[in-house]
């Protein structure tokens, strides 16, 4: 695995039951970071909302443990600062590349409209573990969204070398959010690249599904969505279906 900023830390590891809960586990034993946790393998990698995340030799599986980063209220900004830096990592590969992504709410990024990395972000007291997965070499099949992989789609780039412009992208997007500080300017990016946007959805969230066009996202994060009889309704949580995106 290539290296991170020289004052950010990296463990490493062959296989690994998950970067996360690695981390989280260092985090209650005194560790403070920032520090990455990496694997070539994981065992038991998981997605949001209890999904598990498939997790073969050839991707990118990378946790950064942070602590302190910004007041709890403020945390789940960092699935967007973290997709931009994905955004950045990823778009920087061959000329032209950029044009091709886009990030999903709210934390997912795609390539030619199939998701190729997502991040988890998970908390305990102090410490936040935000968690990568980018599929470099393989990607599973049968996803509700399609997913692909930067192989697949033309783009040659090794665990190693994604995971090296990431940690530069990634520590310098978060020095720019500047603990929630420059939030405004992160919306204002992570907009400029969004799937969707002033298009119809439905997002599939536990107690239903809603559909309606996809206005904006608010200064906190959530998702605004104006419903077919004009009303407005803000989602803080729940998954953009794309095969249902009308246009």
């Amino acid at each position: 695995m290539a290296s991170a900023p020289a004052d950010v830390r990296v463990i490493a590891h062959d296989t690994i039951g998950s970067t996360n809960a690695d981390a989280l586990e260092r985090a209650r034993a005194g560790e403070v970071g920032p520090l990455w946790v990496t694997a070539k393998r994981q065992t038991a990698g998981r997605g949001r909302r209890g999904r598990t995340w498939v997790s073969e030799p050839g991707n990118l599986y990378a946790t950064l443990l942070l602590t302190d980063a910004a007041p709890p209220e403020r945390a789940a900004e960092l699935s967007f600062v973290t997709a931009l830096a994905v955004h950045d990592a990823v778009g920087s590969r061959i000329p032209g590349l950029a044009r091709r992504l886009a990030l999903k709410w709210p934390n997912d990024c795609l390539i030619d409209g199939c998701k190729f990395a997502g991040i988890l972000i998970e908390g305990e007291g102090r410490a936040l573990a935000i968690g990568i997965g980018v599929n470099c070499a393989h990607h599973p099949a049968g996803t509700t969204f399609p997913a692909t992989d930067l192989a697949a789609a033309g783009v040659r780039a090794t665990p190693g070398t994604v995971f090296e412009a990431l940690a530069q992208a990634t520590i310098g997007r978060i020095v720019q959010w500047n603990r929630g500080a420059g939030f405004a300017v992160i919306r204002d990016e992570w907009l400029r690249r969004a799937f969707g946007v002033g298009k119809t959805i439905r997002i599939a969230m536990p107690e239903g599904e809603r559909e309606g066009r996809f206005e904006t996202i608010d200064d906190t994060g959530r998702l605004v969505l104006r419903r077919a009889d004009g009303t407005i309704e803000t989602v803080t949580a729940g998954d953009v279906m794309p095969a249902l995106v009308k246009g």
